[in-house]
């Protein structure tokens, strides 16, 4: 396959790329971003296509793996409540520093509301903010996956409303 028809190939299967991209990401920014990288990984390693094989299974690979590859590098480096819609989000990091002596209240309290919870909730949660994602969490429960989603979300609720009473006291 020459250059030229290397790329006229790429280009042909823009729409279609950016339409899985949209499947991948449900945001069109972020799915913009994910097909210019794709392309250009595509364009990067050319030489690293086998002749005569599926091309279009070999970019939609590259942006299958693109997504998953920034989805993890991402859930590193997420917040709690990341999606919420509220001025009211809650940090917690798993590195062990110091808080500010006006903030140690305030993680008191968040945990102490945390662990007033029912255990229905609590622990669910518990292993959401350690880490766990939500297919591991219902495998350890030996509970539907959209128990655990559902769960979480009400915990989230109820934690919101008890921290947002606390910080009107």
């Amino acid at each position: 396959m020459t250059q030229i028809q290397f790329n006229s190939a790429l280009l042909g299967l823009r729409d279609k790329l950016h339409y899985y991209a949209l499947s991948l990401t449900s945001d069109s920014e972020r799915a913009d971003d994910l097909l210019q990288e794709t392309m250009l990984k595509a364009l990067t390693y050319r030489d690293k296509f086998t002749q005569n094989t599926n091309f279009k299974a070999w970019i939609y690979t590259i942006m299958k793996n693109t997504f998953i590859n920034d989805y993890r590098r991402n859930v590193k480096t997420r917040n709690t409540f990341d999606d919420s819609n509220n001025d009211f989000h809650l940090l917690f990091s798993k590195d062990k520093v110091y808080p500010a002596p006006d903030s140690f209240y305030s993680t008191k309290e968040i945990h102490k509301s945390i662990d007033e919870l029912e255990d229905e909730y609590r622990i669910p949660f518990t292993m959401f903010l350690d880490g766990y994602k939500y297919k591991e969490i219902a495998e350890e429960l030996e509970l539907p996956l959209g128990t655990v989603k559902s769960r979480i979300f009400f915990t989230r609720k109820k934690l919101e409303k008890s921290l947002h009473e606390y910080s009107n006291n």
